[in-house]
C-alpha cells in the first residue's frame, strides 16, 4: 500500500466515524496498520471507534499505542480523557489525572480556555478522591494562569473564594501545607473584595477567624485577623468573642486579654465569652463566688470552651464544692476531644485537677476513680505534684503501704516539697502518730505557709494529740484560726472553731456563729447544721433556729435533709402545732424509715393530734424496730386503754411490768385504773362478778 492509499484509507475511516460506521473504520485502519503498524491516526482512530463499540479494552490500548507513539499529539491524550470519563471504574481515576496532567502541559501554550476547561475537570477529580491538597495547587495554578492575563479584580475575588469553598469544608483531611493554601486564599479574597467594608466582606473576615481559630499553631495570625476586623468593623462583637477565646484557651491572661474582654463587656454584656473572661479575672483577684457565677453564665451561651470548664472547676475547688468541680472537669474532657499539642497540656491539668477534686470528695470510690484520672495523665510519673496525689488517693482508699511507698520517693527525691512533707503527715496523722504528724505538718508549712488545709491538720493533731494538749486546746485553736483566715470558704475549720467553743470555752454564742457559718459554707454538714440549731434554742433564739431549718427544709428533695425535718418536727411538737409536726416528722421518716425514735417522736405527734389509731401504729413501729424503747411500748398501751381496748392495754402493761419492775408510770396507777375501767364495762353490760 503506497503512501497515497494509507492516506486515502485514514480518509475513509474517518468518514466511517463521522458516519457512526465505527466497524467499517476499524477495517480501514487495521488495513493501514499492516502497511504502516506505528501509524498515530490509524492507532487514535481505533480507540476511538473500539470506545463507540464499548469495547473500552481495547480502545485503551490503542490510545496508548498512540501516545507512546507520539506523546506530544493531543489526539490520543483528548481520546484517553473521553474514554475514562465515561467509565465507572474505581481504577481508572488515578490515569485520568495522569492524562488531565498531560493535558494541561500540552495546552499550556496554546488554547488557555481548553487548559482551564481542563484544571477545572481536574480539581474535580481530586475532590471526589480527596486529594484536597492536590486539588488546591491546582486550582492555585489556575488563579495564577488568570493573574498573568490580567483578568478583572472580581473574577480573581471569585476564583480565591471558590479555592475556600474547596478546602474549608474539608479540615479533617488537611495537613498543613494544605492548611497554608486555605489561609492564603482566604488572605487573598479579603484583599480582592469590591467594597470594603460590605456585609458579603464581613461574613468572609468571620469564616477567615473562625477558621484560624481551629489551627493553634496560628495564634499569631489569629491576633492579626482579629485585630484588622476590628479596626474595619469596630461595632462588630465577633472578633472580640474569638480573641477572648484565644485568650482564655492560651493559659495566660495578660493585660492584653484582660483589655479584651473588659472591650468586649462594654459591647455585649450578655456576650458568652465576656462573661467567661469576667469569670477569670475574678478568679485572679480571688473573688471565688463571684467566679463561679460568671463562669457559669458565660458557659450557658459558649460550652466549648475547655479552658473556661476548667477554670470553673478551679473555682469550685477554691469554695470547696468537690463534687461541682468534677463534674467540670468531665465536661472540660468532654469539649477538649481529641488532644493534640496545647490540647494535651490542658487534658493533662484537668485530669490532675479533676483526681484532687475526688480525694477531697473523700470515699474509696472517689479515691478509685481519682487513681483512674491520674493514669491518664501523661509522664504522670516523673510528676511529683502528681505523685502525691496519687499517695493521697491510696490513703483514701485505706492502702497506706502504696501511699507510705510513694511518700518516702517523695521525701528521697523531693525534700523541698510541702507536698512531699504533707503526704507523710496525712499517712501519720490516719495512723494516731500524733507526734510524727506534728513534724510532717510543720516542714510543709515551713515550705508553704499559706495553705490553709496544713494549718487545720495541724490544729487536729495538737487537739488528739496528747493528755497535754487534751486540756490546753491553744495550740489547735491557734492553727484553726489561721487556716480560717486563710481560707475563708473551708468550712470544716469552722466547724472545728465550733467545736472548740462549745466544748472548750463554753462560748455558746461564739460557737453557734462558728456551727453557722460552717454549714453555710457547706449545707451537707448536717452535724454543724444540727449544732447551731440545738445552740440557738439553747440560747432562746428560736427564730434563727427555724431559720435554718426553714432555709433547709425549702431546699431539701424528698428522702433527704432528716436531721432538720426532724428538729423542726419535733420544735412543732413542744410548741403544740401537732398537724406541722406531724407532716416534718413523716419527711424525716422518709430519708430514714427505720429511725425508732423517729417513729416514736411521730406516735406523739399523732397522739397531740387526736389520731390513736394511726398513733398506735407509730408507737408499735418504733417498738419493732427497737425493742429496748419501754416508752413506745407504754405508749402503745397507753393509746389502748384511751381506745378502750383495756385487755391489750393490760397485757402490755403486764409485759413492761415484767422486763421494767420499776417502771414507775406503769406502777402509778395506769394498769389498776385498767382493771377499774374493764369492771365498770361488765357491769355497764350487766357482766356481774366479771
Amino acid at each position: 500500500m503506497s503512501n497515497k492509499e494509507v492516506k486515502a484509507a485514514l480518509k475513509s475511516a474517518r468518514d466511517a466515524i463521522r458516519n457512526k460506521e465505527y466497524k467499517e473504520a476499524l477495517k480501514h485502519c487495521k488495513a493501514v496498520l499492516k502497511q504502516e503498524k506505528n501509524n498515530y491516526n490509524a492507532w487514535v482512530f481505533i480507540g476511538l471507534a473500539a470506545a463507540e463499540l464499548e469495547q473500552p479494552d481495547q480502545a485503551k490500548g490503542a490510545y496508548k499505542k498512540a501516545v507512546d507513539l507520539e506523546p506530544n499529539q493531543l489526539l490520543a491524550w483528548q481520546g484517553l480523557a473521553n474514554l475514562y470519563e465515561k467509565s465507572d471504574q474505581a481504577d481508572v481515576k488515578a490515569d485520568l489525572a495522569d492524562v488531565y496532567q498531560k493535558l494541561l502541559e500540552l495546552y499550556e501554550s496554546g488554547d488557555k480556555q481548553k487548559w482551564c476547561d481542563v484544571c477545572n475537570k481536574l480539581v474535580e477529580l481530586y475532590q471526589q478522591e480527596k486529594k484536597y491538597l492536590e486539588a488546591a495547587e491546582t486550582w492555585q495554578k489556575l488563579i495564577q494562569k488568570k493573574q498573568e492575563d490580567a483578568v478583572e479584580k472580581s473574577e480573581l475575588h471569585q476564583l480565591w473564594k471558590k479555592m475556600i469553598k474547596l478546602l474549608k469544608d474539608n479540615t479533617q483531611y488537611q495537613d498543613n501545607k494544605t492548611e497554608q493554601l486555605l489561609l492564603v486564599a482566604f488572605e487573598h479574597a479579603l484583599g480582592s473584595a469590591d467594597t470594603i467594608p460590605s456585609e458579603d466582606h464581613q461574613n468572609l473576615y468571620k469564616d477567615f477567624i473562625q477558621c484560624l481559630s481551629k489551627f493553634p499553631y496560628e495564634m499569631a495570625r489569629l491576633e492579626k485577623a482579629c485585630n484588622d476586623m476590628m479596626a474595619l468593623y469596630p461595632t462588630v462583637s465577633y472578633p472580640l468573642e474569638v480573641l477572648s477565646l484565644h485568650f482564655v484557651q492560651s493559659g495566660t491572661l495578660s493585660e492584653e486579654a484582660l483589655h479584651c474582654f473588659s472591650r468586649l463587656s462594654d459591647m455585649n454584656a450578655t456576650s458568652g465569652p465576656g462573661i467567661i473572661g469576667f469569670g477569670i479575672k475574678c478568679l485572679q483577684e480571688k473573688k471565688y463566688k463571684e467566679a463561679v457565677n460568671s463562669l457559669t453564665e458565660g458557659l450557658q451561651k459558649t460550652d466549648q470552651c475547655p479552658a473556661a470548664w476548667y477554670y470553673l472547676a478551679e473555682s469550685q475547688m477554691k469554695i470547696h464544692k468537690h463534687r461541682d468541680a468534677v463534674q467540670s472537669c468531665d465536661q472540660a474532657l468532654e469539649a477538649l476531644g481529641t488532644p493534640v499539642s496545647l490540647g494535651l497540656q490542658w487534658k493533662n491539668r484537668i485530669l490532675q485537677l479533676k483526681a484532687e477534686a475526688l480525694i477531697k470528695i473523700g470515699d474509696a470510690d472517689a479515691a478509685e476513680e481519682a487513681i483512674k484520672a491520674l493514669e491518664q495523665i501523661a509522664d504522670a510519673s516523673s510528676d511529683p505534684m502528681v505523685l502525691a496525689i496519687r499517695g493521697q488517693a491510696y490513703l483514701k482508699k485505706g492502702l497506706v503501704d502504696q501511699a507510705s511507698e510513694i511518700s518516702q520517693e517523695l521525701l528521697l527525691h523531693y525534700p523541698d516539697l510541702a507536698e512531699s512533707h504533707a503526704l507523710e503527715g496525712f499517712i501519720h496523722y490516719s495512723q494516731k502518730n500524733y507526734e510524727q504528724a506534728e513534724r510532717s505538718f510543720l516542714n510543709a508549712i515551713e515550705r508553704k505557709a499559706e495553705t490553709a488545709e496544713y494549718h487545720q491538720y495541724l490544729g487536729l493533731t495538737y487537739w488528739f494529740m496528747s493528755d497535754e494538749t487534751k486540756k490546753d486546746k491553744g495550740k489547735a485553736l491557734s492553727q484553726f484560726l489561721k487556716a480560717a483566715k486563710l481560707d475563708s470558704y473551708l468550712g470544716s475549720v469552722f466547724h472545728y472553731l465550733g467545736n472548740y467553743y462549745r466544748d472548750i470555752a463554753g462560748d455558746k454564742s461564739r460557737a453557734r456563729g462558728c456551727y453557722k457559718k460552717a454549714f453555710e459554707l457547706d449545707e451537707t454538714d448536717e452535724e454543724s447544721g444540727t449544732a447551731a440549731v440545738d445552740l440557738s434554742v439553747e440560747l432562746g433564739d428560736m427564730d434563727s433556729a427555724l431559720s435554718i431549718l426553714n432555709e433547709v427544709t425549702e431546699k431539701a428533695r424528698m428522702g433527704t435533709a432528716k436531721w432538720a425535718w426532724l428538729q423542726r418536727g419535733l420544735y412543732y411538737l413542744r410548741t403544740g402545732q401537732p398537724s406541722k409536726a406531724v407532716a416534718d416528722l413523716q419527711a424525716a421518716l422518709r430519708a430514714d424509715p427505720k429511725d425508732p425514735n423517729c417513729w416514736e417522736s411521730l406516735g406523739e405527734a399523732y397522739l397531740s393530734r387526736g389520731s390513736y389509731a394511726t398513733a398506735l401504729k407509730s408507737f408499735r413501729k418504733a417498738s419493732e424496730l427497737n425493742p429496748a424503747l419501754v416508752y413506745s411500748v407504754y405508749k402503745a398501751a397507753a393509746v389502748e386503754h384511751i381506745l378502750g381496748k383495756y385487755k391489750n392495754a393490760i397485757t402490755t402493761y403486764q409485759q413492761i411490768l415484767e422486763t421494767t419492775e420499776e417502771y414507775v408510770p406503769a406502777l402509778k396507777g395506769r394498769l389498776g385504773e385498767c382493771y377499774l375501767m374493764l369492771a365498770r364495762s361488765a357491769l355497764e353490760n350487766y357482766f356481774d362478778r366479771k
